[in-house]
């Protein structure tokens, strides 16, 4: 390609992800639209014929539904048994009992962690701090508002901080999920990684960055709900076993490569699969969660409205994300980028960090943020040799920085958490900004390792 042709592809790339952020942003669209549009402004301003972005729409919104599409429709269907069950209540006010004032932090952020791996970040968040913030209350009676509101926020931003990690770094969430598909890297590798980078990150935005940013704040009484149908609550044993089983059938993937003996196993290699690890846990916990009342037409449909809702909007949106990636990428500003990266010897790691951060400050969406980013790096990472499973954690950790005023998530977590704008800034972006910043410090020192 010419100086000139790669200059009208970039500027092409730049308007075309600008016209679909300001439809998103300016125009209240719903980034399906708003994304598609960009999609086919980016093919006409990089000079493609009207019908081959046509049908890179087409195959790129088909490439991510296909490969992605049930894993979030499993996921969310299984994070919804947990919450309406109120067997992750039960883990969470297991948990807050058996410590006290001084380890609830610590507590809240392992809960966090463990019941975020299934649940999508906006579903834990509902479920979660309307219990962390009982556990506050009842932690600091007698104590003064100020001491009150500090009790709070010391449980209420660790939750966050374990919530946010997964929901960034630790498949099956949407955003690393997509990236691996996008990528090709190793699932099993990524959840693992993503695991091991997920704790110290946790715990510096969380316990750590609580004690520095809560006094001083005051915070006004949010309304909770927590929409659980009338059933007898499941044993804690049940609700953790369920948690924990697809990550253990995805997981086992990897024991088979590790151990020689398990390599030819196909029940191993087919349990790993992430569409029958999630399957086989949807399977499990109806009867385990509802017992003899599965089959009550009632509980069924609670069951399925609350994951079709979600996922409509959540397939729409990263399928609009596929079908602008596969422009971008069919237009040639992967293969350009890979030649940056070769010329001038730019780190993958911090590049894709880059181009998701720059997305994520413009759209707000951390799925929109990933899946551009994603979508413009497959030639840099086969030109480069970088580690995929590390690209796809570096990818994840620039789409969560600093939310603000276009994040949905920044109006849901103020309204939950009780603070005004300013200091929604001063907590909830900061925690996220952090967890960008030790993301992307922790994958550059794990490329060192591995």
């Amino acid at each position: 390609m010419t100086g000139g042709s790669d200059l009208r592809l970039v500027v092409a790339a730049i308007a075309g992800i600008a016209l679909a952020i300001l439809m998103i942003v300016r125009g209240r669209l719903h980034p399906f639209m708003g994304l598609l549009c960009g999609a086919f402004a980016v093919g006409l301003l990089a000079g493609l014929p009207l019908i081959d972005i046509a049908k890179a729409v087409q195959k790129g919104v088909g490439d991510i539904i296909g490969g992605t599409g049930l894993v979030v429709a499993l996921g969310l269907s299984l994070g919804a048994m947990l919450h309406l069950s109120g067997a992750a209540s039960a883990l969470a006010n297991s948990a807050l009992r058996l410590t006290g004032p001084r380890a609830a932090p610590w507590a809240t952020l392992g809960i966090a962690i463990v019941i975020g791996l299934p649940l999508f970040f906006e579903t834990g968040l509902v479920l979660l701090l309307p219990i962390v913030v009982a556990a506050a209350k009842a932690m600091a009676s007698g104590a003064s508002p100020e001491e009150r509101d500090a009790a709070k926020l010391r449980l209420i931003m660790p939750a966050l901080a374990g919530l946010g990690v997964v929901h960034a770094l630790v498949p099956p969430h949407p955003g690393p999920l997509l990236a691996v598909e996008a990528l090709g890297a190793d699932l099993g590798l990524t959840m693992l990684y993503g695991v091991v980078i997920a704790i110290p990150i946790a715990i510096l935005a969380g316990p750590v960055l609580a004690r520095f940013v809560t006094p001083g704040i005051r915070l006004t009484e949010p309304v909770l709900s927590d929409p659980v149908i009338d059933l007898a609550t499941p044993s804690r044993g049940r609700a953790l076993f369920i948690v924990l089983l697809p990550i253990v059938l995805i997981a086992s993937g990897e024991l088979a490569k590790l151990v020689p003996a398990l390599a030819d196993s196909a029940i191993l290699a087919a349990a790993a699969n992430p569409v029958l690890a999630l399957l086989i846990a949807n399977l499990m916990a109806l009867p385990l969660l509802f017992g003899r009342r599965l089959s009550e037409a009632a509980i069924q449909e609670s069951i399925w409205h609350e994951t079709m809702g979600a996922a409509g909007a959540i397939l729409l949106a990263i399928g609009a994300g596929g079908a602008l990636k596969q422009v971008l990428v069919s237009a040639g500003l992967s293969d350009l980028l890979a030649r940056v990266v070769m010329m001038y010897a730019i780190s993958p790691l911090l590049l894709g960090w880059l181009v998701a951060v720059g997305i994520r400050l413009a759209a707000g969406s951390a799925t929109v943020a990933t899946i551009t980013a994603v979508g413009v790096m497959p030639g840099v990472v086969a030109a480069s040799g970088a580690s995929p499973e590390l690209v796809v954690l570096a990818i994840g950790a620039g789409s969560v920085f600093f939310s603000h005023v276009n994040d949905p998530g920044f109006w849901l977590v103020k309204g939950y958490m009780g603070t005004s704008t300013a200091d929604t800034f001063r907590t909830w972006s900061l925690l996220e900004t952090v967890i960008s910043v030790a993301g992307l410090i922790m994958v550059a020192g794990l490329s060192y390792i591995i």
